[in-house]
Order: C-alpha cells, then structure tokens, then sequence
C-alpha cells in the first residue's frame, strides 16, 4: 500500500535555508550520482512482510526475483534461465541463471530460492494458494528448484512473477530462516543495487550502490522484466521535509528525479526547460480506495457498510485533491481499475451518490451512533479524499472522528482489531487491476488489516486461478466484484495519475509509475 503525499504547503524562506543545507550542490556530486526523493521515507526494508509500496520500490532495486512482468502484463524469466512442466502441468522445474551472486559474495542456491518462497507464501494471498496446491518444492541441484503440484495451478508464473507487495524476492536461506512474522535485519540480496547500512541516515537519506557482480539479462529492459543494466555508481534516496520542497529542489537542480510532485505546482513545473514531467496512463494509474475494519464497530455491521457506497463521490474528491482533467479517470465503478482487461460494472448498481436514501439506509441498519475514526495522513491528498467523505457521513447521521498522523503511525496503528475504522489509501494499477492482487480482495479470509471475510471469495478466487482462457477470468472477476460490492471490503474514492518529474539531463529513465533507475545515465 502506498504512502499518500501531501499538497503543497507554503515555502517560508526558513525553509528554503534548511533545504540548502539538507541538499549537496549538483557539483559537488559524482558524474554517476543520482538523488531521488521518492513517495516517502523507506523504513522497513524485508519486501516478503509488508504491502507498502516504498518496500516494494526498494526491494525491486535491492533484491531480485525469478520471474518478471513486462509492459504488456507478460510474465518473463528474470533469474530463472529456463523452465518446463510435465505434460499434466504438475512437476515444474526451474534452473536459475548461472553465475547469480548475492551481495556478500556468495552463490544464489536453489536452496535460498525454495526457503525465500516459503517464507514469502506465508504472508502472501496468492502465495497461501500456491502452495495450498503445492505437493512438494525443493532443490534438485544447485541451480535447479523443483515443484510438484496437487492439480494444475495455470497462474503459477504469474503468482512468482506478480509486481505486486508483498513482492516475492529472492533472498540467502539464512535470512529466510527468519520467522515471516519478524523482519530480516540486514538486507542482503542479488539484485542491481546493494544497500550501505552504514551510511543509512534515518530521517535523512539511504544510499544504494551499483552492484559490481550483478550480471543482466541480455533482452532490453521491459518494465520489470529484462536487462537491469546500472549506469550510475551511487543512488541516494532523499527525505524531504513536504512536496513543496521537493518540487523546487528539482527545478533548482538539488536533485535529479521526485516520484510524486504536488498538482498545484505542476503549472510552474511544466514551464520548466528542465523538468520533464511523467504522467502515464493504464495501469501506471492509481487507483484510491477507503479499507474498512470489519472487525470492530460500526463496520462489523455490513449494512452500515453498504452505506457508504451512497457517500462516496469520485468526482468530487478528485476535484477537491485538485487532480487536473488530463490526469483522471471518469467515475470507476470497477474494483479491477477501468480500462484494463478486466474491468467490470457488475454489482456497482449500489454505488451512487444519493445522501437522502443513505440517511434512510442509515437509519435502518442498526447505527447506534459509534464513532467512526479515520486514520487520516497528515498533509496528504488522502486526507482530503477523507474530508469529502467525512461531510457526507455527518450529514446523513454518522459520528466521525478524524485521526490524522504521520504514515508509520497509520502502518502499525491498522494492524491492531480495534482503535480505528478506516483509512484512506491508493495504490498502483499493478495492484488494483486482477482480483488475484487487489490487496483488498484477495486478503479476504486472510489475516490482514481490516479482516473483511465472505467465504464465497476463496472459492472463486481459486476458480480464477483455474481458469485456462481470460473470458473465462472476467466472468469470474464480474462474479467476485458482486460479492465485494456486498462485503465492502474497501471503497474506490477516484483513479488517476501523479506525474514524476525529472532532470531533462537524465537519459534512459524507465517510463513507469514504478520508480527504477537502472538504465538511467546521465
């Protein structure tokens, strides 16, 4: 899940002076340095323990997995050299490139590959399917993983290549003896970067290195799939104190590359020769989304759920973020983003704003004037999504309780049963577009926050899993989406796109809402 930004706040020139002093000069840097300012500080650095999308875009650098996505949604071999299956599609087996090392040296293993999936499927949806169906997985050889099946499981590349959080990387076995419910303690992996704990300044900056052992693929980088050639010789991720910040920084040339920039600046920024701005469609989108706590009051009651889908006004809320026209979709009725193959209307008949008919349904569910409190990040465009939806609760009889914090207080605040109600997020179009990776949906039954549970979701979701042609996934997608509509797992408050914005001297920047700087030179 992702960390929402903020709008921008008024740059004092008191401000300004910290950030020269937080900021090195462009020539006091290295020819091959680039500094970044991303969504948010990385704080937990185990990609197999968290859906927060920060991990992911450190893991993705960090770690490697063995397969891939490209840009078509196509799931390649990333460090997997080849791979068969029995005629019956139940014995799969995978060899691993040659020569793949981790950071401290030594050889990646089979062995390291078959704990990481273990460790990983403990916390992972689609991984508990996996190996719900898996018979047996184990190292044939040094390089070569072995997975025998109960039944043929069609999606299998597909669930080890997802791009969704939690991502399955590959890590030594050492480290995925660690117990899923921990977090591993130094983060060594295989892939292009290398972290530099000592020079990890929290609050401040993170450094990665250029990973000399690390050896590419030879395709053409394709969004997550492909060669990773690394160009630069040291990243830095920057903590900037608010957007605003962050977007001067830019334009003054302090930094190279910010992933979020704030829309009221994007005027000023479009204006300058310097700056390019990235703004993609698709499944670069991101789509909002309120996430209810089913398991405390008033939304263990699922009439008091439906309720809201009365209260909940994309268009409004997009305008009130202050999301230009270009930048947006039209109302998304479809929990599986709109404008990607799986898209779908069905049961959203009950997801239209009408407060007088909520007020009723309110009225008539059992309400007894609980408090409804949202977690709310401070500063950020969720927060004021959240205020939209705040003035229509209260105006049909809800009491609301609004609980702004910073985002690690809303991370370990969600993972407790009781103390909260919702909280507003968004998240990639990666994430969102398939039943199989909408976090929402295919935790259902799951042990995640918010605990929303219908049993007829496992049962469909492992009949998606199953079915061999996309007619077939879409009808099964539509029937999901009618019970979600019913379970109200979360609400959609708006999609649309944040554009990046970067340095004009940079070359061969990855075109994606996925910050990745291999490639990338200047």
């Amino acid at each position: 899940m992702r960390k929402l930004v903020g709008r921008r706040a008024t740059l004092a020139g008191s401000a300004a002076l910290a950030t020269a002093s937080l900021i090195r000069p462009r020539e006091a840097r290295a020819a091959k340095a680039l500094t970044v300012v991303l969504e948010s500080e990385v704080t937990i650095l185990d990609p197999h323990v968290i859906t927060a999308t920060i991990t992911r875009t450190f893991g993705l650098h960090v770690f490697d997995m063995l397969f891939a996505m490209n840009e078509k949604g196509e799931i390649k071999p990333q460090m997997v050299e080849s791979y068969d299956s029995s005629p019956d599609k139940l014995i799969w087996t995978f060899v691993l490139r040659d020569g793949l090392k981790w950071h401290d040296g030594a050889p990646v293993t089979a062995e390291d590959c078959v704990a990481s999936l273990k460790r990983w499927s403990v916390r992972d949806p689609l991984g508990k399917m996996l190996m719900a169906d898996t018979a047996s997985l184990a190292a044939a050889d040094a390089r070569t993983l072995k997975l025998v099946l109960k039944q043929p499981f069609p999606l299998i590349l597909e669930v080890l290549g997802k791009p969704n959080a939690p991502l399955p990387v590959m890590m030594p076995a050492r480290l995925a003896a660690t117990p899923a419910d921990q977090r591993i303690g130094d983060p060594i992996g295989s892939g292009p970067f290398r972290f530099l704990k000592d020079q990890w300044r929290p609050g401040n900056a993170m450094v990665l290195e250029r990973n000399p052992a690390y050896v590419p693929r030879k395709e053409a980088p394709d969004f997550l799939s492909g060669g990773k050639n690394v160009k630069i010789d040291q990243l830095t991720l920057r903590v900037m104190p608010d957007q605003s910040t962050g977007a001067n920084a830019l334009m003054a040339g302090e930094i190279d590359y910010m992933q979020y920039l704030p829309f009221d600046m994007l005027p000023v920024l479009e204006k300058n020769k310097s700056v390019k701005l990235m703004g993609l469609g698709g499944i670069h989108q991101f789509q909002g989304n309120f996430r209810l706590n089913h398991a405390a009051p008033p939304f263990d009651n699922p009439a008091v759920r439906k309720v809201l889908w009365k209260l909940v006004d994309q268009d409004a809320t997009l305008t009130a973020i202050g999301v230009p026209e270009r930048y947006r979709s039209k109302t998304c009725p479809s929990f599986w983003m709109c404008g990607t193959p799986l898209s779908t209307d069905a049961g959203a008949s009950a997801a239209k704003v009408d407060l007088a008919a909520a007020k009723a349904e309110l009225k008539a569910s059992g309400y007894k004037g609980e408090p409804v409190i949202i977690l709310e990040v401070a500063g950020s465009i969720s927060q004021t999504a959240s205020r939209v939806l705040v003035q229509n609760m209260r105006d049909v009889g809800f009491t609301v309780e609004q609980q702004p914090r910073d985002w690690p207080t809303v991370l370990a605040r969600r993972a407790k049963k009781d103390g909260w109600s919702m909280f507003p997020v968004y998240s990639n179009g990666t994430d969102m577009y398939s039943p199989l990776t909408h976090f929402y949906v295919a935790a259902t039954c799951n042990d995640f926050p918010g605990w929303s549970c219908d049993n007829r979701v496992p049962e469909l979701m492992k009949a998606f899993t199953r079915a061999a042609t996309l007619d077939d996934r879409r009808r099964i997608a539509a029937d999901i989406q009618v019970v979600a509509y019913e379970m109200v797992p979360s609400l959609m408050w708006g999609q649309f796109t944040i554009p990046a914005g970067y340095r004009t001297d940079l070359k061969g920047l990855m075109q994606s809402s996925y910050p990745m700087f291999w490639e990338v030179d200047r």
